[in-house]
């Protein structure tokens, strides 16, 4: 039989710290701030419900925007019921005629005749010529701003040119009345007559200097600062490497620009242009106050006319008949859709270049 004998016990030395003299022991109680903080986070209780709420409030912020374009949507057809019944899609290409003289008859509310196509017309027309005025001025401006520009000046001129975006247009529509028509009536339109008359796009049948052509130009003003803006945007998006590969090859600074930058940029900046046009299609009150407001069709880049923004606003408030004013709304429809189309195509071409990366200023 064998017998063990006992394990001795292991025992493990730990050293005794003598406080220093003079020094205090130290404390083993919690920290008063860390007892507070304890305190109130045991307290709150559970905060799921809490951010679940926050979750589902952002939700209905998001969502919120889809409900009131399809509200305004539900509203403007309705409220343009009765001319759908009435003419249909015919409305936008289609117009009476005089059994007479066979003249045509776009728009005459007291014998309900109505017609869309000179207001398109009139809104394509200045549009088209807004874009062809503003276009080349703006991407020189980003150019010159992103490429060109000293550093000391890039921030105060960007802000300017941005600046002109923030100018209500009512305030380009006084401008135009008193400095603008009279210019043209005077000096530009004489001589485009001279000079370029025998096109017939330059007819001297308005001597008051409104028209097609003063709207097209307040609206390049306008909206140059938007093309300029976004075509900046999208330069800066692309990468210093094309650039420098370029200038590596041995080409000038233009040809850098025109190759490593422009080429790399152009699906943004034709996205910026159609951003533009966007705006232009749907400009109201300074085109109503220098496009002369006649609901004609001419040749003549210097006649009058109107644009379907221009007849809403002009006519609306005094329409003579419910077919009138469901006209108007049906006028008004056909805008928003195009307007919503065209805001929608440029964002996505623009999206195309930067991906999303915000606009900087070098």
């Amino acid at each position: 039989m064998l017998v063990t004998a006992p394990v001795p016990e292991i025992r493990t030395f730990q050293p005794q710290l003598q406080p220093q003299p003079g020094a205090s022991a130290p404390s083993t109680a919690p920290h008063p701030a860390s007892s507070e903080i304890r305190a109130f986070l045991r307290g709150r209780g559970n905060s799921a419900i809490a951010d679940r709420g926050f979750q589902v409030l952002i939700l209905l912020c998001a969502l919120s925007i889809f409900g009131l374009v399809a509200l305004i949507a539900i509203v403007l057809m309705k409220q343009s019921h009765l001319a759908w019944h009435q003419f249909g899609i015919r409305f936008f290409y289609t117009f009476d005629r005089d059994p007479v003289s066979g003249a045509p008859i776009y728009w005459d509310p007291i014998n309900g005749h109505f017609s869309a196509v000179p207001f398109i017309y009139g809104t394509l027309l200045t549009s088209f010529l807004a874009l062809l005025l503003s276009v080349p001025l703006a991407i020189g401006v980003a150019i010159f701003l992103t490429e060109m520009c000293p550093k000391a000046l890039r921030g105060l001129l960007g802000f300017l040119t941005e600046l002109l975006a923030a100018v209500p247009s009512v305030i380009y529509g006084f401008w135009a009345i008193f400095v603008l028509v009279p210019l043209l009536r005077d000096y530009i339109d004489p001589w485009l007559v001279k000079v370029f008359g025998w096109t017939t796009l330059f007819d001297n049948n308005n001597p008051t200097g409104l028209g097609f052509t003063a709207s097209a130009i307040i609206l390049a003003i306008m909206i140059l600062p938007i093309i300029s803006s976004l075509t900046r945007e999208v330069m800066v998006a692309v990468p210093h490497s094309q650039r420098e590969a370029v200038l590596a090859l041995g080409a000038t600074r233009w040809e850098m620009i025109r190759t490593g930058v422009l080429r790399n940029a152009r699906i943004g900046i034709v996205g910026g242009v159609i951003l533009g046009l966007g705006r232009a299609l749907g400009e109201t009150m300074a085109v109503a106050m220098v496009i002369g407001n006649t609901a004609e069709i001419h040749r003549s880049l210097l006649s009058n006319g109107s644009s379907m923004a221009a007849v809403i606003a002009n006519e609306y408030a005094e329409a003579v008949s419910d077919l009138h004013r469901s006209a108007l709304t049906e006028l008004g429809l056909a805008l928003f859709f195009v307007t919503i189309i065209v805001n929608a195509c440029a964002r996505l071409l623009v999206w195309a270049v930067t991906r999303g990366a915000p606009a900087q200023v070098r």
